[in-house]
């Protein structure tokens, strides 16, 4: 099954994340809810009224691509009013609008261009433009970064958000970067082979995931399990005691360091521990660390504090339905 039995539900003029790996049905839920595919069972509602059955000119939604889907023989203000013009807004509004949903995108003065003559950064922003000159309750966007490099990439992440916030417009995004995920969203939808995993907050999220799927699959996860029980200890959160410091409030292991790689800002430990399993840790390059830095081989201690150490259930899809 492409999507089994999911319940969710999105908050209005929220920033709404569905997150998860290639095939765990995230992208085959927001077609559902374009109405690019029907559900075999269940309803969508927008705004309380069901609109399962209605094709999707006919629901109060759009949605932005990956691939821009611009029309390159048309200009940018072409672009942007084409939806309107189809909808036989008059001349004088169509104009307005336009200019207003060019502003919003931060593309004032760029009417006149054609897509070939922008950006990628710019295309997608046209693009966006052109979703939210129909004023739509919800604008649906499937991985529209994806095609972008890295630094325009996280660029476009905090202007994202930042138009959604001057819009107001309910957004429902497709990524399978939990990065972009943690930066962007109100509340994030984990997704696992066609079930949700968990639905919470970024922060809740990273702090608290609710089994070893999430642990692993939002950022990196240390998960160990000592006396029948299994818990993940994030990297950032783990410590090298010097010698003959106090380890009060610390859970603490011994272990020897068995591989060190350099990260420009941190530099990542990998620890294999006597007691059994090993874990990732990250400490910053900010100058020397009380006590000396670990080296390859050598004997260390680590420990974390307990609120830190979130327990596991393995890696049993556990649906959470949205409060």
């Amino acid at each position: 099954m492409a999507v089994a039995g999911i319940d969710l539900e999105v908050r209005a003029g929220e920033f709404f994340t569905m997150l998860g790996p290639s095939g765990s049905g995230k992208t085959t839920t927001l077609r559902m809810i374009a109405g690019f595919e029907d559900p075999t069972a269940g309803t969508i509602e927008l705004g309380g009224q069901d609109v399962s059955g209605l094709p999707p000119y006919e629901r109060a939604v759009n949605t932005v691509f990956q691939d821009y889907a611009l029309f390159p023989h048309m200009s940018v203000a072409d672009n942007v009013a084409y939806g309107l013009k189809v909808a036989k807004v008059d001349k004088a509004e169509r104009g307005r609008r336009r200019d207003e949903a060019l502003e919003m995108v931060r593309l004032p003065g760029y009417g006149d261009r054609k897509p070939a003559e922008l950006s990628g950064g710019q295309r997608q922003r046209v693009a966006l433009a052109r979703a939210i000159v129909n004023r739509p309750r919800v604008l649906l966007l499937d991985e529209p970064l994806g095609a972008l490099d890295l630094k325009l990439r996280e660029q476009m992440q905090t202007e994202l958000k930042s138009i959604q916030g001057d819009v107001g417009i309910t957004f429902v995004y497709v990524t399978h970067d939990q990065d972009e995920a943690l930066t962007m969203s109100d509340r994030i939808a984990v997704f696992n082979e066609g079930r949700i995993e968990q639905i919470a907050t970024p922060e809740d999220l990273y702090e608290h995931p609710v089994n070893e799927f999430v642990a692993d699959f939002v950022g990196v996860s240390n998960v160990l399990e000592r006396g029948g029980e299994r818990f993940t200890v994030r990297p950032e959160k783990i410590e090298v005691v010097v010698p003959g410091a106090p380890t009060d409030g610390l859970d603490t292991e011994r272990g020897r360091v068995v591989d060190i790689a350099y990260a420009g800002s941190v530099t990542r430990y990998t620890v294999e521990l006597d007691a059994g399993g090993s874990l990732q840790l990250v400490r910053q390059n900010v100058g020397e660390a009380p006590g000396g830095v670990p080296t390859q081989g050598a004997e260390v201690i680590v420990g974390w504090r307990p609120q830190h150490a979130a327990t596991v259930g393995g890696n049993t899809t556990k649906q959470e339905v949205a409060p």
